[in-house]
């Protein structure tokens, strides 16, 4: 059930009135029923999947409690845990390579036997990715770390840790909660609160936004050029680049978002996932706005149990990249995101080793690294790295991306900027101003957000009909979008 579709646009009103009619103890009961069918209305039967690693999870919990309370010889017991955790996640992850990385394990070995010489070749299987599938593992397994480490408790009702894991405003495409942050909110009956309603409608109004007006539109250029990217070159691949940095963006943004309001609506607080990434002054900073529930997940749970920074610059240096290797096998089952991942990773490698140089640098030839101007080149520097990088996170195979990359140096083609060039590519001259009028709106937002302003609190000490009038073009904008709208998500096949 996509969250912009009609399904759920009657499926949300009917949750939400039955959650605030029923008595407080059955609430979280009912969330996970309805969590449940909101799951199930992809596939029905993969919905087994989400309870066994619920299940598994949450037995690893109370296990872990109770070897906690029971065992009194300290090497016994962490044995004993590390062995729960161990299991734990050995049958959750068989469960994720399964399903996800089975084909692309079978790549690897034909190419292997490919360079061997042996003309045995494994065949493709027919493996229908269950959708969210990485986003509810991780989550799942980040709990039974926090247990592991005594950072919350073992949860003892069933039910209530399967909503956690469930809940379906964030279930299939994030942010990845944690157990500390999310499940203790859920220890505690909800009640209908008309400011956290109104803020959480005002949010997924901006969500909505961010998906229906930017991201689907900037998804048909998008996909005109890398749909048939032999016949584009020069500033037409520029364009398309930049443009799919808005559309990830935006529509991964515009979810995140969307999750947020609702569950807002229900009565929780889930985590803000970006932080206006692409005006980061580095790529080490763009990793602390961007997917921030991930890149945290890896930091405390992969990052630092491998020794993190706190040990020689070779070892960190190891760390980081395995880091980002392993994220970007986490987006998908193909070489070009493991090249992406390890693409961030060697940026900020080399972001470490410059850094003491550049400084002295800089300092020897004055140069005011606080200026306005400086700061904009370090952003600018940073966007044109992480837009490299998109190429192989877009491109459907690695040649592809380094064709790509080979045309876009072909320059001759300005003038494709000035004459009206990008309504060439898919979209009539009213959607494109559209299209730049909602990139008009998202920069507005961002600086506003950048400069410390809480933009609805602002919002809401405008004039009544200023803030109207903001209200009714947002919702005028996106149900003139409704007809390039029902794409999916694109962090759904995650």
């Amino acid at each position: 059930m996509l969250f912009n579709s009609m399904q759920f646009l009657i499926f949300f009103p009917i949750v939400l009135m039955i959650y605030y009619i029923i008595p407080g103890k059955w609430r979280n009961f009912w969330l996970l029923v309805a969590s449940y069918y909101f799951y199930m209305c992809w596939n029905a039967k993969y919905a087994l999947l989400l309870l066994f690693s619920t299940g598994i999870t949450y037995t690893s919990g109370i296990l872990l409690e109770r070897v906690k309370q029971n065992m009194h010889e300290s090497e016994k017991e962490a044995a004993y845990k590390k062995g729960i955790v161990a299991l734990s996640f050995l049958l959750n992850l068989a469960v994720l390579f399964y399903f996800k990385y089975t084909n692309f394990a079978a790549d690897i070995a034909n190419w292997a036997f490919g360079l061997l010489h042996v003309t045995w070749k494994i065949p493709a299987f027919d493996i229908v990715l269950p959708v969210g599938i990485s986003f509810y593992t991780f989550q799942a397994l980040g709990y039974t770390m926090d247990v592991y480490r005594g950072d919350i408790y073992a949860e003892k009702n069933f039910f209530r840790y399967a909503l956690f894991v469930s809940f379906f405003p964030q279930l299939v495409a994030g942010p990845i909660e944690r157990s500390k942050h999310l499940l203790k909110q859920m220890a505690k009956p909800k009640s209908m609160d008309y400011h956290m309603a109104r803020e959480g409608l005002l949010i997924m109004l901006w969500g909505f936004f961010l998906k229906l007006v930017i991201a689907d539109r900037c998804s048909v250029l998008v996909d005109t050029v890398y749909g048939n990217y032999e016949a584009y070159y020069g500033f037409q691949f520029i364009a398309a680049n930049v443009l799919f940095a808005v559309q990830i963006y935006c529509d991964f943004m515009g979810y995140s978002v969307i999750a947020k309001g609702a569950a807002r609506i229900l009565g929780f607080q889930l985590m803000d996932n970006f932080a206006q990434p692409y005006l980061a002054h580095s790529v080490k900073e763009f990793w602390r706005r961007w997917h921030i529930s991930l890149s945290q997940w890896f930091r405390d749970y992969l990052y630092i149990p491998l020794g993190g920074s706190r040990c020689s610059r070779g070892r960190k240096y190891r760390n980081l990249l395995l880091t980002f290797l392993a994220s970007g096998l986490w987006h998908g089952a193909d070489i070009t995101f493991v090249i992406w991942g390890g693409l961030h990773g060697l940026y900020q490698i080399v972001e470490d080793l410059t850094k003491n140089r550049l400084d002295a640098i800089y300092k020897k030839r004055d140069i005011d690294t606080n200026s306005f101007s400086w700061k904009c080149f370090q952003i600018l520097k940073t966007f044109v790295l992480v837009d490299f990088a998109w190429i192989f996170f877009r491109a459907d195979t690695v040649s592809a991306a380094f064709t790509i990359v080979k045309r876009s140096l072909h320059l001759s083609n300005i003038g494709f900027l000035f004459n009206n060039g990008l309504c060439q590519l898919g979209l009539d001259e009213q959607n494109m101003m559209i299209l730049m009028f909602g990139l008009f709106v998202l920069i507005g937002y961002s600086l506003m957000k950048e400069r410390g302003y809480q933009v609805l609190q602002w919002l809401s000490g405008q004039h009544i009909v200023f803030r109207y009038a903001i209200y009714w073009t947002a919702i005028v904008c996106i149900l003139i979008s409704l007809d390039i709208s029902g794409q999916e998500f694109i962090y759904f096949q995650f």
